[in-house]
């Protein structure tokens, strides 16, 4: 919980409870998903599964989206799988693209990063945007949905049951108190997650000592958007200091509190406005400004074992709890969201055994492992958790201002797409590729004409994407090998999410139906291709297979292993 002052810019709807019709105090229908947690992670997995037309219900315990920035940084790979799930366009439109940031030393500066961007990009790699801005973006394009997504606005779970075949939940709410049983229950309700509670589940891992306050102000200024950090500033000696830009003129202070510093007390306004003035005029920012938000936090490098617990299954901060060092935190939960969106939704429609749910927490949890070296890394850099931590960065700090290749030590390793490259499901690469993803990677981004009933409009490789499996058939003139369209016919007959797209080496001639052409001539070279090479992709975008001479056997082998092994 945070301190609120005057209010953010910007309105949040507030809901009522409601209870359903119930029979004995137990709703009366039962559901096939239960989510519990409306924020960023319960509300992209919900879009997710509707893209695939699953019906949901979805538990939040509050009246509104959240209050206070919390998350503010969106990755590419994030603003990716919201594209997907129809939710993208607040985000670009409101919120502030960044490339890069600056690292400080006291007064001098002793970094200057830039993450990967080029021509090749449809998406920045980074924007800010409150935590209330993406909640409410994803909470319209829900509403979009309301056929599929039921929102229960404060809803409490206060208790759990669970079965071979599903789970009960206790709920209660200003309107009454009931019961519903769904098939699946998905945990994506935070930090102090009530279902983890209710399961007897642990967090495992480090708690950091070192705590950091959080503000949120108002200021109006030019200053460009990028990620600041202030090793032990004039304004602040002893500690690290983040800024960051967010729209509407709000600004988020991170700093960190000195060893034997009351945590009660670091977040009184009397103690908190003092650090935040004295920052400011260190920084040059003379304007009139006002806090709207305070609160503490503190770092923890934890996760489940397991993910899946039969018929439970955990996301987001329920799972896992990562430093903010990097913004893993969110954008993991994201990433977390959309890898069982297809997958829960393949086994309810009886395309896959629910086996394939083990692959959730196999992925993930190796995701977690990823997202946590690196964030303690990034941790133990900005929070020094001993002596020798502490005289370490000091020195690597003062030899960076004036020796160049140490300053990558400072660099703050901001979240990427992971790699699932021990994943259960890949299809090992029996070809000798030259470039091109590997199985368990996400596809590198380029730009495509694609070309659908003769009409042509520009595009990226990542628009052919979609809630299914699909194959990008590399070829010379844009025409689909007959193997592959047989196979196509043949998936699509037993309702299975699946489509073949030609990817054309040279402009299709008319009425090739959908495909796309590399007109940069740069996708045939990055991906290691030639016409005849086939690559299998997932429905959350992660490469399944690549063959550079294949066959439809080849295909439907995959996807046998992936779905029923």
């Amino acid at each position: 919980m945070g301190i609120a002052f005057q209010p953010y810019p910007f309105a949040a709807k507030t809901y009522a409870a409601a209870v359903p019709a119930l029979r004995d105090g137990v709703e009366t229908r039962r559901h096939k998903v239960a989510i519990v947690g409306g924020g960023p992670v319960g509300l992209t997995l919900a879009l997710g599964l509707a893209s695939h037309g699953i019906a949901s219900v979805l538990i939040e315990a509050d009246d509104s989206v959240c209050y206070g920035s919390r998350a503010i940084c969106i990755s590419r790979r994030s603003l990716e799988i919201i594209e997907r799930v129809g939710a993208v366009d607040g985000f670009l439109k409101t919120g502030l693209p960044w490339t890069g940031g600056r690292s400080f030393y006291r007064d001098t500066e002793v970094l200057h990063f830039t993450m990967p961007q080029d021509v090749d990009q449809k998406l920045p790699p980074m924007v800010n945007l409150a935590q209330y801005h993406i909640e409410q973006f994803l909470l319209d394009a829900a509403e979009r949905h309301a056929d599929l997504i039921d929102i229960r606005w404060q809803t409490r779970v206060t208790g759990l049951s669970t079965r071979d075949d599903g789970a009960k939940l206790q709920l209660g709410t200003p309107a009454g108190n009931y019961a519903l049983e769904a098939d699946w229950v998905v945990a994506c309700d935070g930090g102090r997650s009530t279902i983890r509670e209710a399961m007897g589940l642990q967090l495992q891992g480090t708690s950091y000592e070192g705590r950091y306050v959080i503000v949120d102000i108002k200021l109006e200024s030019n200053r460009p958007t990028e990620r600041l950090a202030y090793f032990d500033p004039p304004s602040n000696p002893g500690s690290t200091v983040l800024v960051h830009k967010q729209p509407d003129n709000v600004w988020r202070i991170d700093y960190q509190l000195r060893d034997g510093e009351d945590p009660d007390a670091a977040v009184k306004p009397e103690n908190v406005m003092p650090r935040v003035q004295s920052l400011l005029d260190m920084m040059g920012e003379r304007g009139r400004w006002a806090p709207i938000w305070i609160t503490i936090y503190k770092a923890n490098a934890l996760t489940l074992e397991r993910y899946r617990h039969g018929r439970v299954l955990f996301g987001g901060d329920a799972a896992h709890l990562v430093p903010i060092f990097g913004v893993r935190g969110a954008n993991s939960g994201i990433d977390d969201a959309d890898n069982l969106a297809w997958k829960l939704a393949f086994v309810i429609k009886g395309h896959a055994g629910d086996t394939l749910l083990d692959s959730y927490s196999d992925e993930r949890v190796y995701a977690t492992h990823e997202n946590l070296s690196y964030g303690t890394k990034s941790t133990e850099f900005m929070a020094p958790p001993s002596f020798a931590f502490d005289l370490m960065r000091k020195a690597v700090l003062g030899l960076a201002v004036r020796h160049e290749g140490l300053r990558s030590l400072i660099n703050p390793r901001q979240t990427s797409a992971i790699t699932y490259s021990a994943s259960p499901l890949n299809v090992a690469d029996t070809d000798a590729f030259q470039s091109g993803p590997v199985p368990g990677a996400v596809l590198p981004e380029i730009p495509l004409t694609i070309i659908a009933d003769d009409a042509e409009r520009e595009g990226h490789l990542t628009d052919l994407i979609g809630p299914r499996f699909t194959v990008l058939a590399f070829t010379q003139d844009g025409a689909v090998p007959a193997g592959l369209a047989a196979l196509e016919d043949t998936m699509q007959g037993r309702g299975v999410p699946f489509a073949v797209l030609p990817v054309s080496a040279q402009r299709p001639s008319t009425g090739s139906g959908q495909c796309a052409w590399d007109h940069t001539g740069r996708l045939f070279a990055r991906y290691g291709a030639h016409p005849g090479t086939l690559y299998l992709v997932r429905p959350d975008g992660h490469l399944l297979g690549r063959w550079l001479t294949g066959s439809a056997a080849g295909i439907a082998d995959a996807m046998h292993r992936c779905l029923h092994s």
